[in-house]
């Protein structure tokens, strides 16, 4: 009986630490044997910024987004990068405003050349980073999305539009400075999207998309599909070489791991 408790907790150490430990390490391995096989085929620098869900405090599952530490990383990893192009892989749902802009006046500032590459979405400031890069690499159904300002979780041209719809005298003090923020940002998202367009579609079309991207006309989860971007006139091509797929997969592979164990000790 003893023999047979000492196996079952071997058993447990071994099925829930060791063996998904060692898992992970050759998934790892394996991405990082991908990226080097990249680099040397393409002859540039590899940068990805994937984003999913991560086990957090006591095994809990988090989402991930764009925040500092990412900007700070990518940052010293495009200076490492010298004189070569950047191909920067691109999977999240977005995140901080500040981060976002960031990285991306680095990525325009990086003379070499940057090519985004989305094999299934940016959304948010990921798209901010699309719109710093030199060309867009997608899969044929993968997405961006609008880049509007969200206050409070709300999109800010709702609170501007209850300012334009609504008597003054009927709206909350906490509602009119809201809408003082919303008409702020907005101007500023706007101006940061322009910048990062003029280069690429001129004064005039970079002012439309800009406007287009920024001021609510969507929901901040609708999905921009390659045909559309073409049409707004952004370098988009769907010639995704299939590593970078390849690479998308590895990553999800890693996570995955961390999320079994993570549910296995829920």
């Amino acid at each position: 009986m003893e023999n047979l408790q000492n196996l079952l907790w071997l058993y447990m150490i071994l099925g829930f630490t060791i063996l998904p430990a060692v898992r992970g390490a050759l998934v790892a391995l394996q991405r990082r044997m991908l990226i080097a096989r990249i680099e040397r085929q393409r002859g540039t620098k590899v940068i990805a910024l994937i984003h999913r869900q991560q086990a957090g405090f006591l095994g809990a599952l988090m989402a991930r987004y764009i925040n500092l530490d990412d900007s700070e990383q990518i940052m010293e990893k495009v200076r490492a990068a010298g004189t070569r192009p950047i191909d920067l892989v691109i999977h999240t749902p977005g995140g901080l405003v500040i981060a976002a802009s960031q990285i991306a006046r680095v990525l325009r500032a990086h003379a070499p050349g940057v090519t985004a590459i989305v094999p299934q979405y940016a959304m948010s400031g990921g798209t901010f980073l699309c719109l710093a890069s030199d060309q867009i690499l997608m899969d044929q159904h993968a997405m961006l999305g609008p880049v509007d300002p969200q206050l409070n979780g709300m999109p800010a041209s709702a609170y501007s539009r209850v300012l334009k719809e609504k008597d003054r005298d009927a709206i909350a003090d906490n509602t009119i400075m809201m809408a003082d923020m919303s008409e702020k940002a907005t101007a500023q998202l706007q101006r940061m999207a322009f910048e990062l367009l003029q280069p690429k579609l001129g004064k005039d079309r970079a002012t439309e998309v800009a406007t287009m991207l920024t001021e609510g006309r969507w929901t901040h989860d609708h999905p921009l599909y390659v045909e559309q971007l073409q049409e707004m006139g952004l370098p988009v091509s769907t010639a995704i070489p299939a590593e970078f797929r390849q690479l998308l997969g590895l990553s999800g592979a890693a996570q995955a791991q961390v999320i079994k164990r993570a549910e296995q000790k829920g």
